[in-house]
C-alpha cells in the first residue's frame, strides 16, 4: 500500500496526542462561529483534549442546523470563515446551505480516490450532480488533489454520457452507485466498448450484486460514506472490511437519541466532529447508524474502522442518492385537504431505487398528485392511492424495504 499521506499509517498513541492539541485548536475555531457558540455554550476549548471530554459536549443534530440557518441564513452562523471569502455555496433538500472552497483536498475525498487507484493518468467522467447540490464539486477536488482529470459529466443524457466516455477515453467513473450500470448497460445497447476500470461511488448503497457485477465488468468498485456538511467521513479501501475513518474528522457511534458513546461493535448513531477550521461542526448527528470494526484494516492504514452504512436513526431516507425527510411527507399532505395520511416507501429493482408514494385519499386519479409529488420530495415516484384508514398505524411516514446484506 502506498499511503495517499503519513497520517494513515501513524501510530495509535501519535494519532491520539495529535488529538489532544486539534481538539482544542477545533473547539476554539468553532466558539468564533456565533451559531455554534451558542450551541456550546459555556465551555473552555482548552479543556476538550480528548474523546471522552469531547463526548460530553452537545450534540448538534440536523433539526439544529436547519433552524439556525432559518434565523440566520445562509449558514445559520456556524461557519468560522466569513461567507465572502467561500468560493461555494450550496444549497441541498431541505433547503440546507453548504460552504465550499476550491483548496486543497478541502473536502478529504481524495484520500479516497488514492485509496481506490484513481490518480495521474486517469479521466474521471464525473456524474455527480453539479446543480446547487456540492456532490459535483466535492468530486472534482478530490480528482484535482490526487491528479486525474475530469470529465464534468453531471447526471442524465445517458446516451451523450456513451459518447463522451468514448470520444475521450474515460478510465473511472464517479457518482451514485447505480447510474454507471444505465451508463454500460446504454453503451451494450450502442455496441460502444468503454474504457472505465474503476469506479469511486456513494450517496446510496452499493449493492453485493451490484458491485459484483462491475467486477464481472473489469471494474474495481469502492464506496465511501460522506455528506455535503461534513465532506468524508470513512471510506472503503483494497481490504474491504468495513470502512476507514478518514483523518479529517472524529468519528463516535453514540446511543439514537442521546450523545453517549456506545461499546465497540454495538450499532449505534454516528456522530462526526470535523476539524475543518472553515465549517468546524462540532459532535455533528448525521442520522446514520453504523458500528466500530475492532482492529486495524489488513491494508495497513491504522485509523478506527466503521462497518458503513446500517440504516438510518431516524426516518429520514436515501432514495436515488438524495434524502427524503418526514417533513417534506408532512408538505405533501399539507397541500392537499383531500389527503388523510401519505407514506413513502423505498425498493429496489433492477439494481435502482424505486420510491413509491401511498396516498390516502377517496380520489382515484393518481395523476392529480405526481407534481406535488416531484416538487416536494425533489424525485420522481410512482404513486398509489389507497381508501382512508388503510395505511398501518405505526407512525412511519418513510419505510425502507431495501435489503443490504
Amino acid at each position: 500500500m502506498t499511503p495517499f499521506d503519513a497520517l494513515e499509517t501513524r501510530s495509535a498513541e501519535a494519532r491520539e496526542a495529535a488529538l489532544t492539541e486539534a481538539l482544542p485548536a477545533a473547539i476554539s475555531r468553532a466558539s468564533e462561529a456565533t451559531g455554534m457558540a451558542a450551541h456550546l455554550g459555556d465551555v473552555s476549548a482548552q479543556d476538550v483534549t480528548s474523546r471522552e471530554a469531547l463526548a460530553r459536549l452537545p450534540v448538534l443534530r440536523k433539526s439544529d442546523l436547519v433552524q439556525a440557518q432559518s434565523a440566520t441564513p445562509p449558514f445559520g452562523g456556524l461557519n468560522a470563515t466569513p461567507l465572502s471569502r467561500f468560493e461555494h455555496v450550496f444549497q441541498s433538500p431541505g433547503p440546507i446551505y453548504e460552504p465550499g472552497r476550491i483548496g486543497h483536498d478541502w473536502w478529504r475525498l481524495g484520500r479516497f480516490l488514492h485509496a481506490s487507484g484513481v490518480g495521474k493518468g486517469d479521466i474521471v467522467q464525473n456524474c455527480f450532480s453539479y446543480h446547487l447540490v456540492p456532490a459535483g464539486m466535492m468530486f472534482e477536488n478530490a480528482a484535482r488533489a490526487v491528479g486525474a482529470t475530469v470529465l464534468p459529466a453531471g447526471t442524465g443524457q445517458t446516451e451523450l454520457q456513451v459518447i463522451a466516455a468514448r470520444d475521450v477515453g474515460v478510465t473511472a467513473y464517479s457518482g451514485t452507485p447505480d447510474f454507471l450500470k444505465v451508463i454500460l448497460e446504454k453503451a451494450d445497447e450502442m455496441g460502444i466498448a468503454l474504457g472505465f476500470r474503476k469506479a469511486v461511488v456513494g450517496g446510496g448503497a452499493l449493492f453485493p450484486s451490484l458491485r459484483a457485477f462491475y467486477e464481472e465488468r473489469g471494474i474495481t468498485c469502492r464506496q465511501c460514506y460522506a455528506t455535503a456538511d461534513l465532506g468524508n467521513i470513512a471510506y472503503e479501501t483494497d481490504a474491504l472490511e468495513g470502512m476507514v475513518v478518514d483523518e479529517g474528522v472524529v468519528v463516535e457511534i453514540v446511543r439514537p437519541g442521546t450523545g453517549d458513546p456506545v461499546p465497540e461493535g454495538e450499532v449505534g448513531e454516528v456522530v462526526v466532529t470535523s476539524l475543518n477550521p472553515d465549517y468546524p461542526l462540532i459532535r455533528f448527528a448525521t442520522g446514520d447508524l453504523s458500528a466500530v470494526l475492532p482492529g486495524q484494516s489488513p491494508c495497513g492504514r491504522t485509523n478506527m474502522r466503521i462497518k458503513g452504512w446500517m440504516g438510518r436513526a431516524d426516518q429520514t431516507t436515501k432514495i436515488k442518492g438524495m434524502f427524503v425527510r418526514p417533513e417534506q411527507v408532512a408538505a405533501l399532505v399539507a397541500r392537499h385537504d383531500e389527503i388523510h395520511r401519505a407514506r413513502v416507501i423505498a425498493t429496489r429493482s433492477g439494481e435502482k431505487d424505486v420510491m413509491t408514494v401511498r396516498i390516502e385519499t377517496r380520489a382515484v386519479n393518481p395523476a392529480l398528485y405526481e407534481q406535488s409529488v416531484l416538487s416536494t420530495l425533489k424525485l420522481k415516484g410512482q404513486v398509489e392511492l389507497v381508501p382512508p384508514g388503510s395505511l398501518p398505524n405505526d407512525g412511519l411516514v418513510i419505510e425502507d424495504l431495501r435489503r443490504y446484506d
